[in-house]
């Protein structure tokens, strides 16, 4: 953690290009008070890397939405080991093609080393909470109280 304030890398992994829904948690995050590191689209593995060790990341959050996550991310936690880093690892997104059940899919991603696997119809609040509870962190925490405002 840099300072009080965790630090988060987030990004949409591989060759997917949907880059909304991670721009929309950006700012959730940040609007929770966490320090963000938006990655953006089409990211491949050794960004996350570099940018979890430069920023000295508490949690790196994968997106994914074109159902090729487990091919995107597979190497990815031992790429973490080599860097000598170990953040708190997120993955969240329509992660597999096909009629594969979430439950399946999850149990997958947490073989692969992801501390939490969200599907795709998970809100931003869920994650926004998940992060909370892992770093204790106060929901409002990074919230200016509006007396304090006004007296500024």
């Amino acid at each position: 953690m840099t300072g009080t304030t965790p630090s988060v890398v987030v990004g949409t992994i591989g060759s997917d290009a949907h880059a909304v829904g991670i721009t929309l948690l950006d700012h959730a995050l940040r609007e929770a008070g966490f320090e963000v590191e938006n990655l953006g689209a089409q990211t491949p593995q050794s960004a996350f890397v570099a940018a979890a060790a430069e920023q000295e990341a508490d949690a790196v959050l994968v997106s994914s939405l074109y159902g090729h996550a487990e091919q995107d991310c597979e190497g990815l936690h031992e790429q973490f080991a080599d860097a000598e880093i170990d953040p708190v690892t997120y993955i969240g997104g329509n992660l597999a093609v096909g009629q594969r059940e979430f439950a399946a899919v999850r149990r997958r991603f947490r073989e692969m080393g992801f501390d939490q696997v969200f599907d795709a119809e998970t809100g931003f609040e869920e994650v926004v909470a998940a992060l909370r509870a892992e770093f204790g962190v106060d929901e409002h925490a990074g919230v200016e109280d509006e007396r304090t405002r006004v007296r500024s």
